[in-house]
Order: structure tokens, then sequence, then C-alpha cells
């Protein structure tokens, strides 16, 4: 199973993203395959604030826009929502503690957390992800 990390959803659909026609052709092609392809509410709403706020994108999308690109991606052949489990705060403790710091990588480890207790890969540009030990992860391709 793979995790989608919010910037692989943002760069999808910013069309401006110099990472867009990568990020846009993984998440099409994995959302109608086989493989499951695990959905965060962490991540789609992350993509709901950002993509719709003025000066990040050229054209930030419409409310009505976002909501339907999310619900497409809800509603996709291959995708589930993951949700924490019972030691989902142990495990983003353990995360946490092992990078040395919460601040900016909290959103991430939760990410991680969720990855670790469905066994799944987290697919994302950010490197970031590299600090988190035992985790799986893997850029677009």
């Amino acid at each position: 199973m793979k995790l989608v990390d919010a910037d692989v959803l943002l760069h999808a659909v910013n069309s401006a993203s110099p990472d867009h026609a990568v990020a846009k052709r993984w998440l099409d092609d994995s959302l109608s395959g086989k493989d499951t392809v695990g959905l965060a509410w962490a991540a789609l709403l992350a993509v709901v604030r950002l993509a719709t706020r003025p000066g990040l994108f050229a054209r930030p999308l419409t409310t009505d826009e976002v909501l339907g690109v999310v619900r497409g991606w809800l509603t996709a052949p291959s995708a589930i929502v993951l949700h924490p489990g019972e030691r989902h705060l142990d495990l983003l403790g353990e995360l946490l503690f092992s990078a040395g710091t919460a601040g900016n990588l909290t959103s991430d480890a939760h990410l991680a957390a969720l990855a670790l207790e469905h066994h799944a890969t987290v697919v994302t540009f950010d490197a970031d992800f590299d600090r988190f030990p035992g985790l799986t992860w893997m850029r677009p391709a």
C-alpha cells in the first residue's frame, strides 16, 4: 500500500509546479490501478487549505474546485482513507523523539506513524521522511 503525502497531492493539482507532470501521472495511474492508495485526512485538508490560498498557486482553486478534486480522489477505485489506530500516539512520539524535534515535522511524523501502522510506503517529494527509522518512503516516478 502507498500513503500519499500532501506535497504529491499539491503538485498534482498545481499545473505551474515543476513536479506537476510526475505527481499527476503517478497519482492518476495509482488511483486507477490495482494497488491500494491510502489517503490521510491530514494530507487532504492540507490540500484544501493550501490550494485555495492566494499567493501559493498562480491561480488558487476555488472551494468547489478543490472539494471536487478531493472527492474524486476519495472515490477512486483503489483509494482508502487511513485512520490512526490505538498505537498512533505512541508511534508518533517515538518518531518525534527519534527525529529530535516536533514543530514542523509533526505532520510528517503523523503520516509516518499512519504508514507504519498500516504497513504502507509514504509517497512524497520530501526527504525529511528519511529521518524516521523503520519507515519506507519513495518519490513518485
